[in-house]
């Protein structure tokens, strides 16, 4: 049985939630939202070829529309290892396409990884260690195996993964039988999840074998795997638009989690910035020239090092400057900026803004 892992990137995401910064040109995970050099796709790309098959064995799953500077951030990647989408129908399709591909090369033994472009990671070697254990689960079950982060405050913005029988350990790592996925929940029932000690977030990251999953789409997802098998990825954008975890995860009894803490943000909006680089002895996080007279709490960036941005008497706000756009919102807003998006969208003097 082969027992190497075929990481996937799934990086067909448009970061709205990032906007301005993040457009259709470059969208999230072609930035850089750390203070480091590399993109968040680079980043990604770096922590999964160091897992041992290097460029070889890793693939890209990404649309049409950014494929090309999926292949300027990524020129080591070989060509037959970047899948192109030409129509986004989420995760459940994609999942199903690239198992298509690589059962169709290396055989449904493989395992494959799925992994979003957008995430961080704070501790690689723990990282690495967690796959080893995820590779090892799937390799020798017919496992579904996601990885759930140990919760660290009670988040109404992820979902929640509750965890069954223990049925052993891996690489010393134990894990368990998932018994249910929980969408976002509100504040309540998320502090009575925390209480617990039973959940962990669900991370979106998930190892199988090609067979096992291919399988368990022909019961859960028939609507998905037929078509792919039978007409190929023309057959896209008839496809239904669904989530891996509406499509499989919350159906199939093959689902095991793996609860692990290695330092992990999925960057879900401009928040997350805070998390990754706010320290005690600093009033905001600045990653652009600020001159401020009262102001605390603030997320503050402009992508011009030549822009400055003055602020007098602001609490817990976020402003971005980039190009032709400032945005200012509430740090606790920072999810509707989907809806001006779609303000914009309806006008067309607002249409090279996106």
């Amino acid at each position: 049985m082969n027992t190497l892992l075929f990481p996937v990137i799934l990086a067909g995401g448009k970061g709205e939630r990032f906007w301005p910064l993040s457009r259709k040109d470059r969208p999230k995970q072609f930035l850089s939202l750390d203070g480091s050099s590399r993109s968040l796709l680079q980043a990604t790309a770096d922590r999964l070829i160091e897992l041992g098959g290097g460029w070889d064995s890793l693939w890209v799953i990404t649309s049409s529309q950014i494929a090309e500077g999926v292949r300027q951030q990524l020129p080591d990647l070989p060509v037959e290892n970047l899948l192109i989408e030409s129509e986004g129908r989420d995760t459940a399709a994609a999942v199903a396409w690239t198992s298509l591909e690589i059962k169709q090369r290396y055989g449904e033994d493989a395992v494959i990884g799925f992994f979003p472009a957008d995430h961080w990671i704070a501790n690689q070697e723990a990282f690495a260690h967690t796959l080893n254990a995820a590779t090892q689960l799937a390799t020798s079950t017919a496992a579904i195996v996601t990885l759930g982060i140990k919760p660290t405050f009670p988040s109404t913005g992820y979902g929640y993964i509750e965890q069954g029988e223990k049925i052993g350990s891996f690489n010393e790592l134990p894990a368990y039988h998932v018994n249910r996925f929980t969408e976002k929940p509100d504040r309540e029932t998320a502090e009575t999840f925390l209480s617990t000690g039973r959940f962990s977030w669900n991370s979106g990251m998930f190892v199988f074998r090609a067979g096992v999953v291919l399988k368990e789409l022909h019961t859960h997802a028939p609507e998905i795997i037929e078509p792919l098998e039978q007409h190929g990825p023309d057959i896209y954008p008839q496809l239904p638009k669904k989530s891996i975890d509406y499509a499989l995860m919350e159906k199939t009894t093959l689902a095991y989690v793996l609860p692990v803490d290695f330092g992990w943000d999925d960057l879900g909006d401009w928040n997350a910035i805070e998390r990754l680089l706010k320290t005690e002895d600093t009033p905001n996080v600045e990653l652009a020239t600020h001159v401020g007279l009262d102001t605390q709490g603030a997320i503050i960036y402009a992508s011009n090092p030549e822009d400055v941005v003055v602020t007098i008497g602001l609490e817990d706000v976020v402003i971005v400057r980039d190009r032709n756009v400032t945005l200012v919102v509430k740090k606790e807003r920072t999810q509707e900026i989907k809806q001006i998006l779609k303000i914009l969208q309806s006008d067309s003097r607002f249409t090279d803004l996106l």
